[in-house]
Parts: C-alpha cells; structure tokens; sequence
C-alpha cells in the first residue's frame, strides 16, 4: 500500500449523533436542504431592486447577481414543500438580473471586478457569477420572455467565447470553475467545441492533484481553495458524467477529512493560500459522489446545522439539491483519544493525544512576489477540545512573528499601512522561511527539523499526563536565532501570574518575562514564560484580499517571542486553565 493511501485511512475526525437520525441515514437530506432554500427566497427577493434588475446593496458589484442561480432552483424543484415553483415573481427577478448582467459587461463580456470595500481590481469574466448565470439560464431558460432570452444569450455567448480562451492556462482554481461553466454552456447552446474544451482542461486537472488529494498553487496543499477544484469536478461530472474525475473526488474527499480538527473547521498551517477560520467546512457536490464524500457531508452538515437544524445557505442547499449524487454513506472514523495523519512523505503530520491535538508543516519554500501564495513560515498549530484552536492559524505575508523561527532581524521585515503593491520578497538580513523541513514521530513526541540556512532550528511537540502540552524549541545560541508561538485572539485581554490584566487592542503591548511573571493566562489558556521571553502585541497579517493589505485586530496575533541569544533551548507549557470570568480590559 503506497504511503499516501494508507496515512489517510487515519482520519483523527468524529461522527456526530445526528448522522443516525432517521431522517439523515442516507444522501442527500432532501428535506432539510429544500428548507434552507426555499426560507432564503423572501430574504433574496427583498434586496432585489427591479427598475435596474440589480440585487444587493450599494456599491453594487456583479457578485451580487450570483443569487439568479438558487432564485432559478426554488423556481424550478417541483416540490410540495416548494411554495417557490414556477413562481411568477421569482421568475420575473431572475430575467431582471440576467439583463442587469448584459446591461453591466464590456464588450469583451467581462464585468469590473469591485469589491463591497470600493477596491476594484480590473475588468473580468467573474467565474463565480458566469458559472451561477449559466446554471440559472439552463434551468429557466424555456420561461423567459422571448426579448430576455434574447438578450441573456448575447451577453452568455459573448462571455463564454472569451472565457474558452482560458482553457489554455494552467492548473488553477479559477479556470477550473471556468471550465465547469463552459461546458454546462456547451449543453446549452449545443457548442461542442466548448464541451471538449472543458473537458480536455478537466483531465489536465485531475492529472495535476497531488495523490494525498489536494491541488497546489505553488507548493504543497491550497486547502481552503481545494474546495473550488472539488465543487467545479462535481458539478462537471454531473453534466457530463466523464468518469476520468471520479478517483480524484474520492481522493480529495479522503483528503479534507484528514485535515479536520474536532470542531469541524480545517488544519491552517499546511495551506498556501488561506489563514485559520472557524467557520465549519461543509463540502460541496463534489464529495457527493462516492460514499466516503457522501459520509463526509453529513458529518460537517450535522456540525454545522446542530440540534436546531440551522438552514445552510441557499447557493450552496440549491447545488446539493440539483447537482448531487445519492446513495449511502460511509461513516468516517469515530472520534478517539489518539490519532495520526501524515501527509506524503513525512511532509505534514497531524496528532491527536486526547485533549490536545498538533499539526505540524513540514511544507517548505522560498517565499514568492504573488500577493496570494503565502509565505510557509508557520510551522506548528495547537489545538485543544476545549479551547479550539490556540496558537498557529496559517501563513501570510511581511509578517516575521508568525514565523516559527527567524534567522537575523525580524524589524527589518514589515508591511507599511497603505501600501497596495509591495514587494513581498525584500534582499533583507532575515529569513523567515525555512529551506528545508524533516518531521520525526517518537512514541509521545512530535519533532519538525527546519533549516534557515547553515543554522538547523528543531520545535518538538509532547502531550503530557495532566492535559498539558510541552512545546520545545531549540537552536543555536548567539546566531540571531528567535521562535515565535503565535497565539489567536480569542479574548480582549489577558491575565498575567503578577495579577495584571492585559488589554489587547488598537495599543501595542510589548511585556517582557519579568512584568508577566512565570505564566499568563488568555481565554482559559494558560502559558508559561520561559526565561528571556517576551510577549508583543499585535502581529497583524498581511490581507491579500484588501488592496492596500489591513487586517482587523481579530487576525491579529498575541506572540511570544523566544530568542537564543543565552540559551538554546526554550520550553513552554501550555494547559487549560478555565476562568472564573473573563478579564475585562483597563
């Protein structure tokens, strides 16, 4: 058995109750899905502005037209519990909004790309909005007046003959969607060329995953994003039913199950792409269509909808209700005390030793100009069963205090507020990445080797009796060598052992170990302060999606700085410690 076969069997995640619930004991849940559709109507039609065919609020964007697709589904499922079908005002929305679209685009069919912030960045074929637009005209196209169809087809035509032209590129999420949406448009304007396009660009893209199940954008995982190439192969495969994308869905399914913490939400420090968020990943159509996927979207849906049954969103209950493959599931692994996932070859592993759960990177690269490929500086993320996710959270940009270790000055890598185009690759004396990376597993310990050049850095993981965990970092002394454990926000202020409470806000904190004392406590985290350490507040990311690069004060984070200047090795302790109440700030 290959390595990246047998490593996934070992999934650490947990099969919540609600997947033996009558009414979810096999795919998909129909009922609930159709619920979460046709409830979101009144709220959809309500932003609907019918003297420009516009949805939304100002300023209006093109992506505000994407609700023309779950509009079309209410308006299409023929349902006793569909109050939505056949509806002429739902219907008279939808042709509003696919003229708003026609009226918008250039002469190339593009739309300009502006965010709800007032950013723009250039005119393009938003693939969001072609693949949501052409899935609205296939199902209501017969109900259009005969003067809107019209019009929908010049603008769908003019758009799609552009957007062929992408299926030269190269692997990548956004040609991916492209593709799935060129050759729904070929079904519907009977354009074969276009179907063998896309699915010509689709074999390319199953070539291009890697066998743990991911597809990469520079190197290693694009975890977040992954769910872009699962959703467009399963959406792809249910027009065309080209059976080439079957392997890869099984494998990408088996992929994001191994890569769950807990609660549902995803591993951050091996992602290329993408910080932390708590937000539960549900899973797409994609997983639909082998019974591994199909256990994996009843596990995340159960989390995500609770004993409530909270509605799921439209767009996403409307392509499960139309798209999705059915029949019975496999049930992923039962929650356990231990665990162990290792991706590839020793290139990342994640563990589980009851209450505590790691994942280390072993993802190693130089950093690159793109604003959108991150910088593979963190290392380490740190998870507890109660506390969630504590300290890691991802990669980012300008930013050597989410780096696990630096090797020269960290001042002399910055982002300057308001700068729109850095340069995100400075000759400085710093490095913030490593050149390599070695993970080891011991019988209760965890051990990532990186190299920064001629100096060798090691950070070791031990889960230890008494729900504590010991982090261990070592390099040589006097070499300009500092760790870093960058913890998330999760409170607005701390307590440290001298009886000092904290805040953390828009005032820098820069305490050494003497003002804390041996330990703080953060939100029921309690951490120990080695000798020579240092806390800083805060360490913002660099936002790839804002223009000029902010970030909020919540992904900002609370770092402990380590250096080796007298020591070579520095040990943190970290437990849970539940408060009796929060700390408020002064």
């Amino acid at each position: 058995m290959e390595k990246h076969t047998l490593i996934l069997s070992l999934a650490l995640i947990g099969t919540p109750a609600a997947l033996a619930q009558e009414d979810w004991d096999t795919w998909p849940p129909r009922a609930y899905l159709l619920k979460s559709l046709t409830e979101a109507v009144p709220d959809i039609l309500d932003f609907y502005h019918p003297e420009t065919g516009r949805f939304g609020t100002e300023p209006w964007i093109c992506l505000d037209q994407n609700v023309l697709f779950p509009l079309a589904a209410a308006w299409a499922i023929r349902d006793p519990a569909n109050p939505w079908y056949h509806s002429d005002q739902v219907l008279q929305a939808i042709a509003g909004g696919g003229e708003a679209l026609v009226d918008a685009m250039d002469d190339a069919g593009m739309w300009l790309f502006k965010k709800k912030d007032g950013s723009t960045w250039g005119q393009i074929h938003m693939p969001w909005t072609y693949s949501r637009w052409i899935r609205a005209y296939a199902l209501v196209r017969d109900a259009l007046p005969a003067a809107t169809r019209a019009k929908w087809e010049k603008g769908l035509r003019l758009g799609f003959t552009g957007i062929c032209k992408y299926m030269e590129d190269g692997p990548h999420n956004i040609p991916t969607h492209h593709a799935m949406a060129l050759y729904i448009a070929g079904e519907c304007f009977d354009n074969q060329e276009w179907k063998q396009a896309a699915a010509a660009f689709m074999a390319r893209i199953v070539r291009a995953q890697d066998p743990v199940g991911f597809w990469s954008e520079h190197f290693g995982p694009v975890v977040g994003y992954n769910d872009v190439y699962v959703d467009a192969l399963g959406v792809y495969y249910h027009f065309s039913k080209d059976p080439v994308v079957l392997e890869a869905l099984r494998r990408a399914g088996q992929f994001h199950a191994s890569v769950l913490w807990p609660d549902g939400t995803s591993v951050a420090a091996i992602d290329e792409r993408q910080t932390y968020s708590g937000a539960i990943y549900g899973g797409n159509v994609g997983f639909t269509w082998t019974p591994e996927g199909r256990g994996f979207l009843l596990m995340q849906m159960a989390r995500w909808a609770g004993p409530e049954r909270r509605a799921v969103g439209a767009d996403y209950a409307a392509s499960l209700l139309l798209y999705s493959g059915d029949g019975p599931f496999v049930a992923p692994p039962a929650d356990r005390a231990e665990g162990m996932v290792v991706l590839g070859k020793n290139d990342a592993l994640i563990r589980r030793r009851k209450p505590w759960q790691w994942a280390l990177s072993g993802y190693a690269c130089p950093p690159v100009q793109s604003r959108w490929i991150q910088d593979r500086q963190n290392l380490v993320d740190l998870y507890h069963d109660s506390l969630g996710l504590v300290a890691g959270g991802g990669n980012t940009k300008l930013q050597p205090y989410w780096s696990t270790f630096t090797v020269g000055d960290p001042a002399l890598l910055r982002h300057q507020p308001g700068d729109e185009a850095p340069g995100f690759v400075p000759t400085i004396d710093l490095r913030w990445t490593p050149d390599d990376a070695e993970i080891a597993n011991h019988d209760a310990v965890s051990v990532l080797t990186a190299r920064y050049g001629e100096v060798s850095c090691q950070v070791s993981v031990e889960a230890r009796a008494g729900g504590t965990l010991r982090v261990t970092y070592q390099a040589p002394r006097g070499r300009r060598v500092e760790a870093h454990l960058p913890l998330l926000r999760r409170a607005a202020a701390l307590r440290t052992a001298t009886g000092r409470t904290v805040a953390l806000d828009e005032e820098p904190v820069l305490l050494d170990a003497a003002a804390i004392g041996e330990h703080f406590v953060f939100a029921g985290l309690k951490v120990t302060m080695p000798p020579g350490a240092s806390l800083r507040w805060p360490a913002r990311p660099h936002n790839p999606y804002a223009k000029d690069g902010a970030a909020t004060l919540a992904e900002a984070r609370l770092v402990l700085v380590l250096p080796f200047t007298e020591t070579d090795e520095h040990a943190v302790i970290l437990s849970h410690q539940p408060e009796e109440a929060p700390p408020t700030k002064h």
